[in-house]
């Protein structure tokens, strides 16, 4: 037999497109793990890793179990030691990276971000990269995601719409620090704005959109979505870099300290021109499926649906729906959740009565966590789902609805 290793183009796509339905499959299968849960929530294993060698060199199947969690747990305990931790005591230059942080939280595009400022950072001995977080932080995964030094501005303020102030703070920073490159996410009103601001104010042309660096020739360069996305663009690297998810992979092979940094900054006084009113009250049945940060979600198990009506605006949920009860009548065809639907990444996805069909579970492989109500403890959903509740739906319902009523209750009381 030929020892000649093949490629396999199409598994190398995949493995490069974090969204494909199949990428953790094979993700966990090229990380040399012997079982991993399918996108169907059915338990996969992997023929090549399962059982061990005996002294005769032929290959045993322990039917047990013992030996495959031995494995497992060793796997486990390798990852963990295998992890380079990274410590900088005085670095000589800095990538300041300005996350979005929705929810006080990095997201998937927050960390392809950290990913490819460690990848600028390895260019440069002694290079750390800084992270300026404006406002309140829930995040404790700083160092993991390749954090080397966080800067924290807990200035209520900028828990508002608030550029001008964080452009005075950049600007500051700009002058202390004299960093290597500022990398920010293309994002709406987040990391785009932002970044064009200090573009503008640093007199530099921002690359946009971006998407891909190389830094293997004399001179780095860049690729950037233009013409509405349409074409790319070649051009060289500047200092003011505003990148699209999956510009780059996130850290996982190395901790960073993800120390706070102690230096005397001093923004320049701001009279704003824009004053932020304050969060205009928005119908969750208004919000689009695909930009909905908790869905309620409703199946064929659902038996009241004045109730979970009920139940998602109490919640203030969004609502969402599998394609039976859509079929069926019961919600609209736009509320549809999973592949021949809406592909929803929902922070908090509550599914109530839904079994979970593939197309189902493919649709929402990307929401952070997934909590399922049903009777079945065996179905696909609450194998997938990060915390199940079985029962009857109706009943488990109305218990939270009356719960989160009478804390909103308190609320109100206390105010």
């Amino acid at each position: 037999m030929s020892t000649t290793r093949r490629r396999d183009p199409r598994a190398e796509r995949i493995l490069r497109n974090r969204l494909h339905p199949l990428h953790l499959t094979l993700q966990l299968q090229h990380s040399g793990v012997a079982e991993w849960l399918g996108p169907n929530g059915v338990k996969r294993r992997n023929p090549h890793l399962v059982g061990f060698i005996g002294p005769n060199g032929v290959r045993r199947i322990d039917r047990s179990g013992a030996q495959s969690a031995a494995s497992q747990t060793q796997v486990h305990v390798t990852e963990q030691d295998t992890r380079r931790t990274v410590q900088l005591d005085h670095p000589d230059h800095y990538i300041t990276v300005i996350p979005d942080m929705t929810g006080g939280r990095l997201s998937a595009a927050d960390k392809d971000l950290l990913g490819l400022a460690q990848r600028l950072a390895a260019e440069k001995p002694n290079t750390a990269v800084l992270v300026v977080v404006f406002g309140e932080s829930k995040e404790t995964q700083l160092g993991e995601a390749g954090a080397d030094r966080v800067l924290t501005v807990a200035d209520p303020l900028f828990q508002q719409y608030s550029p001008e102030q964080r452009l005075a703070w950049l600007l500051a920073l700009e002058q202390a620090l004299q960093p290597d490159y500022w990398l920010l996410p293309d994002s709406g009103l987040g990391g785009g704005d932002l970044g064009r601001r200090l573009a503008v104010a640093l007199n530099v042309r921002a690359a946009t959109g971006l998407w891909q660096v190389n830094l293997d020739g004399d001179m780095p360069t860049c690729v950037c979505r233009a013409a509405a996305a349409t074409q790319d663009l070649l051009r060289d690297l500047p200092r003011v870099l505003l990148a699209l998810p999956e510009c780059a992979e996130p850290v996982s092979e190395t901790r960073h300290e993800a120390l706070e940094l102690d230096i005397p900054v001093s923004p320049a006084a701001v009279n704003p021109a824009i004053e932020d009113l304050g969060a205009v009250a928005v119908d969750p049945a208004s919000v689009a499926l695909a930009e909905a940060e908790f869905i309620l979600s409703g199946g064929n198990g659902v038996r009241d649906w004045p109730g979970f009506h009920q139940a998602a605006r109490v919640l203030g949920a969004t609502e969402g729906a599998s394609r039976v009860a859509v079929d069926d009548g019961f919600m609209p065809r736009d509320r549809q959740v999973g592949a021949t639907g809406t592909w929803v990444t929902a922070r908090v996805y509550l599914a109530v009565g839904i079994s979970g069909a593939i197309q189902h579970l493919q649709g929402i492989q990307s929401c952070e966590k997934v909590i399922s109500i049903n009777t079945d403890p065996g179905c696909d959903m609450v194998k997938r789902a990060d915390l199940a509740v079985i029962g009857d739906a109706a009943a488990i319902l109305q218990a939270l609805t009356e719960k989160v009523g009478q804390l909103k209750q308190e609320v109100r009381d206390v105010a």
